[in-house]
């Protein structure tokens, strides 16, 4: 028995490439739980919402309703084992900037393992507490397709003294007005860029980690050495380029934000708890939970979610002062995002996007 456990570990171990994905799916089983198989019924009433929300969104300044793509309603073991590298444009760079750097430190033997635990620990502990692919700030990359886990969701309509349908249909709006962003032209290569960006401004100090490495007595001290937020950041010796983490956090809130506006705007005459639904998301955005934690561990990446309402905020103000096709105007293009200032400054936003240029005969 000693010697398949040995072997089947030793097998995990040598999985090639820059992020061990086989000890992460190894790590999601043991995190995501049990299958729980979806009532016929509910799976039912949620590719009816699907039609509907599309509607309900079809005419929303700033959105292109994407077609024929498919919701799942699945379990969160489902969801899990069919995301296991939708997270994988922020590993692979995180991954190949380390063999870049760090040269023959110890992470050059130990890179693959603890970004393969890593990648396993976020997805498993997502799964106990997304909703769908947007949940955790950076979206899940890996398809084309729409997610719904039913068991969260129900629970966040339990949890929150929500009535099921309501919540059910709000969920699936939200849905489907972050894959209406997502399926942009140019949004996915533009995210992709600005995390590809971020870790390229990364800074490593390999001497820091073989310092703490060399520092410890009881092997079993390494586990508590990647408790916290900045645990693997501290443990590389990582520094971040402010410029560029302001760049993402800017995009991800500005997507969070108008999701956000949108649902509030598209189910105002459907959903007579929209208001408690809203409070109640905002409320558990806010609340610390592993998935999150986990990813924030990626070098530090600390998104500041918080920034979501400020940009709801943003949005409402410029269809108040310009009307729909500024917002429109707002997703035309990367450079017309508005920058982390701007989201607290919609005149300066507008200042920059909406006013012509000067033409020189007018000088």
């Amino acid at each position: 028995m000693e010697d398949s456990i040995f072997d089947r570990l030793f097998e995990l171990l040598q999985s090639p490439g820059p992020v061990n994905w086989k000890l992460a799916g190894e790590v999601i089983k043991s995190v995501a739980g049990t299958p729980e198989p979806i009532e016929p019924g509910i799976a039912e009433e949620y590719s009816e919402l699907t039609l509907a929300a599309e509607l309900l969104v079809a005419d929303m300044p700033g959105l292109a309703v994407p077609s024929a793509a498919p919701l799942h309603p699945v379990d969160r073991t489902t969801w899990a084992k069919e995301n296991t590298q939708s997270f994988r444009y922020l590993l692979e760079p995180l991954a190949m900037k380390l063999s870049g750097d760090v040269g023959a430190s110890p992470m050059a033997a130990l890179g693959p393992a603890l970004l393969g635990m890593q990648a396993g620990s976020m997805v498993g502990f997502m799964s106990q507490r997304s909703l769908g692919q947007f949940d955790a700030g950076l979206p899940a990359l890996d398809h084309a397709d729409r997610y719904l886990i039913v068991p969260n969701v129900e629970a966040f309509a339990f949890e929150n003294n929500l009535d099921g349908h309501q919540v059910r249909m709000w969920a699936v709006i939200r849905e489907v007005v972050h894959h209406a962003i997502l399926d942009r032209d140019w949004f996915r290569g533009a995210l992709i860029r600005a995390v590809d960006d971020f870790f390229a401004g990364l800074e490593f100090d390999p001497s820091a980690m073989q310092d703490m490495l060399g520092s410890i007595q009881d092997p079993s001290a390494l586990e508590g050495m990647l408790d916290g937020p900045d645990a693997v950041a501290n443990l590389l010796g990582m520094k971040s380029d402010p410029q560029r983490l302001h760049q993402l956090q800017a995009m991800i809130a500005m997507t969070e934000g108008f999701g956000d506006y949108v649902v509030a705007r598209a189910a105002a005459d459907t959903l007579p708890q929209l208001e408690q639904l809203a409070e109640a998301a905002a409320r558990r955005r806010a609340e610390p939970h592993q998935g999150a934690e986990l990813l924030q561990q990626l070098a530090g990446l600390d998104l500041q979610r918080h920034r979501a309402r400020n940009a709801a905020e943003f949005c409402t103000e410029v269809v108040r002062r310009w009307g729909d096709d500024a917002l429109d105007k707002v997703w035309e293009t990367p450079d017309n995002l508005p920058t982390i200032d701007e989201i607290d400054d919609a005149v300066g936003w507008a200042a920059r996007v909406l006013l012509d240029p000067l033409d020189p005969t007018d000088a």
